[in-house]
């Protein structure tokens, strides 16, 4: 099950929910980015379990390929978009689908890994993270 957790900065301010870090579900994976460009903290999906048939793929538009060999091509769902289309039971077949890493806003942004305890992406403090989650997902 993932968690989000509330992380603010007592510096400037900023405030975001996100995982600090991986973050393992049941239907998909997250990690936590530093945008160098957006100067914010995003979760983004990086593996993310779909239906193996290609009517339920379309839904996801992705395309049905036969084998997961690497990272695909294709612009990964946001991480809120892939929390709320999770497919529950539907079907017996499913593959895994791995993405790279890359902001949300625009992919040609600069990213890095974020990990807790983390700077603030805007005045470099550190974060203050909360040790209650502030939402459990999947």
């Amino acid at each position: 099950m993932g968690r989000t957790y509330l992380f603010e900065c007592a510096k400037c301010g900023y405030r975001v929910t996100v995982a600090g870090g991986v973050a393992e579900g049941l239907h998909l994976f997250a990690q936590t980015i530093h945008c160098l460009d957006c100067r914010e903290l995003h979760d983004v999906v990086t593996k993310l379990k779909v239906p193996a048939t290609a009517v339920n793929l379309a839904r996801w538009k992705l395309r049905p390929t036969p084998f997961d060999t690497g990272p695909s091509d294709q612009k990964p769902p946001t991480f809120a978009v892939a929390l709320n289309q999770l497919i529950v039971g539907s079907g017996k077949r499913f593959r895994w689908v791995k993405f790279k890493p890359v902001c949300p806003v625009s992919a040609r942004h600069r990213i890095r890994p974020w990990q807790q305890p983390g700077k603030c992406p805007r005045c470099g403090a550190f974060l203050d993270g909360g040790g209650t989650p502030f939402k459990a997902w999947d």
